[in-house]
């Protein structure tokens, strides 16, 4: 006969009570550096970080579980050889590429709180229509880092970097035609108010409108508007053959409050000020 084991409640707390200081880390995590780490990046070097065995995105910690919440694990071994993986070789201290937010324009001032979203952004959903054999003709939505200029530079146009590998660009070729969405839940502002991404007073703008590749006398421009704010790019690898395109506007679409939307015409878009 198996013996039978009781815990008395003073037993059940004491370990309820040590468990509650575990967390379980989830089952991927990635390396991020707060150092700037310098690398060999050449077109003959760089391709092969992306090989399976190692790719550039490469998972750095196993599952498991921190004894400290929030606390930073170290990978076991040489921590010299960590610091020189090619997951850490994109990295870049985030402080120096916050946009500075200073908190959104009344909401009344809707030109002037589209040209904000467009600029405090990093990054939006572009979506195109399809050329994938399976869903073809059909929406795509594909995220992207983006940039209306440098921080004290906004244009309100929207600015990519891009490669041919990628299927939105394959898209673009065949029907230029696409629309960007951001929400300022990007930001802190909808967080700090306990607005859900969905509520209409947590704002969101789409601009639609042609993708079309940077003219060489913009070229300039362009590459400052991109790497000031993510500066991370000038060292991806040059096998990809990245290039710059940009969002030729025909429409702004604007919700930032209850009671509807807004059709913000391009010349009020333009005049605008986000700061």
């Amino acid at each position: 006969m198996r013996p039978t084991f009781y815990l008395t409640l003073p037993v059940l707390a004491n370990i309820l009570t040590a468990c509650a200081a575990y967390t379980l880390r989830s089952s991927v995590s990635w390396a991020v550096s707060s150092n700037h780490v310098e690398a060999d990046l050449s077109e003959e070097v760089a391709p092969s970080l992306l090989v399976d065995g190692g790719g550039l995105w490469k998972q750095a910690y196993p599952a498991g579980i921190d004894d400290t919440p929030g606390e930073k694990v170290e990978p076991e071994g040489d921590s010299n050889v960590a610091a020189e993986s090619p997951a850490r070789l994109f990295s870049y201290r985030t402080e120096k590429v916050q946009v500075a937010r200073g908190g959104p324009p009344p909401h009344q001032e809707t030109a002037r709180t589209a040209r904000y979203i467009a600029h405090s952004s990093d990054w939006g959903s572009l979506a195109t229509i399809s050329s994938q054999d399976k869903i073809k003709g059909h929406p795509f939505g594909n995220i992207f880092s983006i940039s209306d200029g440098p921080l004290d530079n906004s244009t309100g146009v929207i600015y990519f970097y891009m490669t041919p590998m990628d299927n939105t660009v394959t898209d673009l070729k065949i029907n230029p035609h696409a629309s960007i969405t951001f929400s300022e839940a990007e930001s802190d502002f909808c967080r700090q108010m306990i607005y859900e991404a969905e509520d209409p007073r947590c704002a969101r703008l789409t601009l639609t409108g042609k993708m079309v590749e940077v003219a060489p006398e913009e070229l300039a421009f362009a590459k400052e508007a991109m790497f000031s704010r993510h500066p991370v790019m000038a060292k991806w690898p040059v096998g990809h053959k990245w290039f710059f395109m940009k969002l030729e506007l025909i429409q702004v679409w604007l919700q930032d409050w209850i009671g509807g939307t807004s059709l913000i015409p391009l010349e009020e878009y333009f005049k605008a000020s986000p700061f």
